[in-house]
């Protein structure tokens, strides 16, 4: 399975040209960005940088306080919505697009299909979210009303595989603070009885402002009040609902799909509807977003996704070593918990529900998670994620609105990226309000994730850790491993110390030089493809005896192609 680069961006964010928007500012005060700022040059600038795929998140039409009356859409009810905006998560009609994010509502399909075509002609697939377990409380489909949920209901039923919902018997209480954050007096009322149960499993009538209050979950045949009762045969109506929704998006041209919260819906369903996609478009991909890793290889094996985020695990790990001085040989733990499935893991350091590394809750810092990088772009033949601003130290300072001051970018409000939109520079795509460090930062982006993505050691190679046999390094900062083919090696030694440059004898022993099929007899040469670092000629007996010097600044690494001379 070759590595895959995803770039994951924010559409109502990515192409807003609003350099000073306001607190929860309105779209009109704001601003917003459009499908359109996804022009060819912007796109190719993309693929240039080494991915191969996009993940558009935000298309699909999802509750927000706007309206734009002139063509029919009413605004949602500020009291069931978080932000102006609204969260991309809590979506209206899984068949339509986002008004906001079209320059044209009428025309908003025609836009999405036309961002279908620029995407394929620049080279890159297109990723797209589907939200399986939940949906926004006004849920209504324009384009096709006849498949609404809850239409044939029977409410007074707390369960029933009849459903599309579960019903707490109760009228809805919110919580008091939702929607007075809406030109800061209290939103209209809503009412709902009974209530629908929220999509993070509150079977209470009285949601919590931490709750998902702003959404109720699809019912796929799992009686949760009653020791997790399964009823899925016959299969529940929400099953065939999703897998039309999930073909109507395929058909349209999407080439993968980032599952939301993917554990929160039965496996059942996932072999159930995965299956009966791949059977009309088989070279789709599935990436499950999912944090319980006993659940894992049934998410793989039998729900048949192609990735899962690799979050309780690499990104935790490398997190706490960048933060909390955990130990870099940690990371010989995460990839044996997997126990042969790293190939189907998605890494990553930042996405929309991450703090940005720059930011001061994180590690203040872009450059001091360059190794940690390194690390989730070459450790194994999984796919790699970049969030949009990411690789120019984006760090998400300040509250916007519904979304406070907690280092991530806001999903919730209309507002702006100020360090992307330095790249971004109006929609030239060419970083000249950068400064030097920003272009070096993203630089050191380009050149890795085009190394990862190109060279056959790490898209279809094997994996050899070297920390069993370097106890004298030290394994508190260092890490070391190799990846490689039946036809060539590379060596990845990475520095996690903030402050000190590191000097060592790495050992490669002779297993690992019998593994790769270059024997132990004979001269080798280190040559460095990334990182600061000189060509090595050695013999390959003393490196497996005594090792070869190494050298790395803080917060740095080096990669070498090794070959026999």
């Amino acid at each position: 399975m070759a590595l895959i680069s995803i770039y994951q961006v924010l559409v109502r964010l990515f192409g807003n040209r609003c350099e000073a928007p306001v607190f929860n500012g309105s779209r009109e005060a704001n601003g917003v960005g459009k499908m359109s700022a996804f022009t060819p040059h912007v796109l190719k600038q993309i693929r240039e940088m080494g991915f191969s795929h996009i993940w558009y998140t935000g298309l699909i039409e999802h509750a927000r306080c706007t309206a734009d009356l002139e063509y029919g859409l009413q605004g949602g009810n500020p009291r069931i919505i978080k932000g102006r905006a609204g969260s991309p998560y809590a979506i209206t009609d899984y068949y339509d697009i986002d008004p906001d994010i079209a320059v044209s509502i009428p025309d908003r399909q025609a836009e999405f299909d036309d961002l279908v075509r620029r995407t394929h002609e620049a080279g890159l697939k297109m990723v797209i979210d589907f939200v399986p377990n939940h949906v926004a409380r006004q849920y209504h489909s324009d384009v096709r009303p006849e498949t609404d949920f809850g239409r044939n209901d029977h409410p007074e039923w707390h369960f029933s595989p009849l459903n599309d919902f579960y019903y707490t018997g109760e009228q809805l209480h919110l919580p008091e603070c939702s929607g007075t954050r809406i030109d800061g007096v209290k939103a209209a009322d809503y009412e709902e009885n009974p209530a629908k149960v929220t999509g993070n499993d509150q079977f209470s009538a009285w949601p919590s402002v931490n709750d998902w209050y702003e959404t109720v979950k699809l019912n796929y045949g799992v009686d949760y009040q009653n020791n997790r009762n399964c009823q899925f045969e016959p299969h529940p109506v929400v099953w065939q609902k999703m897998t039309d929704i999930l073909c109507y998006w395929a058909a349209r041209g999407v080439d993968a799909f980032r599952c939301d919260m993917a554990e929160m819906v039965p496996v059942e369903f996932w072999e159930f509807a995965i299956a009966e996609v791949k059977k009309k478009y088989p070279d789709i991909q599935f990436i499950a977003e999912i944090y319980g890793p006993a659940a894992y290889k049934d998410y793989i094996y039998r729900g048949g996704f192609d990735y899962l985020y690799d979050k309780v695990g690499l990104y935790d790990t490398l997190r706490g070593i960048i933060c909390n001085g955990e130990p870099a040989s940690n990371l010989t733990r995460c990839w044996q918990n997997l126990d042969g499935i790293d190939s189907h893991m998605l890494r990553f350091l930042e996405n929309h529900d991450e703090q940005r590394i720059a930011s001061r809750f994180f590690a203040g810092n872009p450059r001091k998670a360059i190794p940690a990088m390194i690390v989730a772009a070459t450790l194994n033949q999984g796919a790699v994620m970049v969030y949009f601003g990411q690789e120019v130290g984006e760090p998400a300072n300040g509250a916007t609105g519904f979304s406070g001051d907690d280092g991530r970018t806001t999903i919730f409000d209309y507002y702006n990226v100020p360090q992307f939109q330095k790249w971004y520079n109006g929609g030239k795509a060419d970083g000249a309000l950068l400064n030097d460090g920003e272009r070096e930062l993203r630089d050191f982006y380009c050149r890795l994730l085009k190394l990862a993505s190109s060279e056959p050691c790490f898209t279809e190679g094997r994996f050899y850790d070297l920390m069993w046999v370097n106890g004298g390094v030290d394994t508190s900062k260092v890490y070391a491993y190799l990846r490689h083919t039946d036809k060539e090696a590379m060596l990845v030694v990475v520095n996690f110390d903030h402050d000190n440059a590191k000097e060592f004898l790495l050992r490669i022993p002779e297993h690992a030089w019998n593994c790769i099929g270059m024997g132990v007899d004979g001269d080798a040469s280190l040559t460095p493809v990334f990182g600061d670092a000189l060509m090595l000629v050695l013999d390959i007996q003393h490196i497996a005896n005594c090792g070869i010097r190494m050298q790395l600044k803080p917060d740095s690494g080096v990669v070498y192609m090794i070959d026999k001379i």
